[in-house]
């Protein structure tokens, strides 16, 4: 069985507890006991940031994968707590009805006007299912695309967060065209002519996420993953289990580093030491500044370059050459 992220991060995690009670020891007691406590607690500490450091120099894809999904990562809300103010969640497509597992709406970055939207999980069994786990159904990409219209029509740039296992696959939302509205809103993001970033911040998963991530800039997360499937979903077609997962994550390259090679994202944003959920403030601050760059960047340019720019980049991703064959020759 391919291990979860909990029981991969378990001696980290049991290190961390420890401490906690060591701090909440040394509160308590008095001297001489304190001192001696504040000695175990910075060895503690030592011991702590060494592993961490160990840890995640050795990361494989299957462990970026658990990593991605830690429970305690950030997620699309909580980076707009932190890196915007005045923001007003919009809500339902003016078609069918509310999708919970994108939100969006308008606020304010440095004080200049944008249009925020992302795939938003849950922390709890209840959250989660009232999310859909993230995974969003057609409606939730109709939503985007009446934000993407209005954030056009008023000038307003795009920043879109991604954080998906997948689009929902179930029989409802096939039969209201989950499909057709993927497509969709890929296509209004191309039309777009304001100037649109998006982050893959956890889980960047098939075509739930391209549906709001085909932007001018596309950035990734240290530790985010990107792929055209879950690395599970994979092999259980490959392998009719999904207990090769770890396998499957090796061969699809679906780490930053990967994307970045092949040209499907344009920057690796660095994540605090331990990965985004072990300080999100630092993490929203990381992407905040990357993503204040990118739009001082493209504020210089026209709505139709901005347009053609984003075509461009899309358009030349996947090419490749074959080798030329030698000539055959008769003896």
């Amino acid at each position: 069985m391919a291990k979860t992220w909990r029981e991969w991060e378990r001696p980290l995690i049991e290190l961390e507890e420890g401490l906690v009670k060591l701090k909440a020891m040394a509160r308590e007691a008095e001297s001489p006991r304190r001192e001696e406590l504040e000695t175990n607690i910075a060895q503690f500490e030592r011991r702590r940031d060494n592993y961490i450091d160990v840890m995640y120099s050795r990361l494989g894809p299957w462990e970026k994968v658990l990593v991605a999904r830690a429970d305690k990562r950030p997620y699309t809300l909580d980076y707009v707590a932190a890196i915007f103010t005045n923001f007003v969640e919009l809500e339902g497509d003016r078609r069918f009805g509310a999708d919970h597992a994108i939100v969006g709406g308008p606020a304010l970055l440095d004080e200049m006007p944008c249009m925020v939207i992302g795939h938003q999980k849950g922390r709890n069994i209840q959250e989660r299912q009232y999310r859909n786990f993230g995974m969003a159904r057609p409606e939730g990409y109709r939503k985007a695309i009446r934000l993407m219209e209005m954030a056009d029509r008023f000038g307003l740039p795009v920043v879109t967060f991604i954080d998906t296992p997948a689009a929902d696959p179930g029989v409802e939302s096939e039969s209201r065209g989950i499909s057709e509205a993927i497509a969709a809103a890929m296509f209004k993001m191309f039309e777009l002519t304001v100037p649109t970033v998006a982050v893959v911040v956890g889980e960047g998963g098939s075509g739930g996420a391209i549906g709001i991530a085909a932007a001018n800039a596309v950035l990734m997360q240290e530790h985010a993953i990107y792929s055209v499937i879950p690395p599970e979903g994979c092999a259980a077609i490959l392998w009719r289990t999904p207990d090769k997962g770890p396998q499957a994550a090796t061969a699809l390259k679906l780490t930053a580093q990967h994307a970045l090679e092949y040209g499907l994202v344009d920057e690796i944003v660095p994540e605090p030491r331990g990965g985004a959920h072990r300080d999100p403030a630092e993490a929203a601050g990381l992407v905040k500044e990357a993503v204040l760059r990118r739009l001082c960047e493209m504020r210089k340019l026209s709505g139709e370059k901005l347009r053609e720019a984003r075509y461009q980049k899309f358009r030349a991703m996947g090419r490749f050459e074959l080798a030329s064959r030698r000539p055959a020759t008769s003896d």
